[in-house]
């Protein structure tokens, strides 16, 4: 492990790095957000279905 190396690639990283516009930072929170919304969605469609079929919990 070559440590000046890494903190020189971790400064370069950090020296690029910039803070999101408010523009950019919502349409990325309205995504993940919908992203949950389904994976939810979805699991909430497998324990009705669940549910449902004989045998189940």
């Amino acid at each position: 492990m070559n440590v000046p190396y890494d903190l020189n690639s971790y400064v370069r990283v950090l020296k690029l790095a910039s803070t999101p516009s408010w523009e950019e930072f919502s349409q990325v929170a309205k995504i993940a957000g919908a992203g949950i919304i389904l994976v939810g969605i979805l699991g909430f469609l497998i324990f009705v279905i669940m549910n449902f079929v004989p045998g189940g919990p």
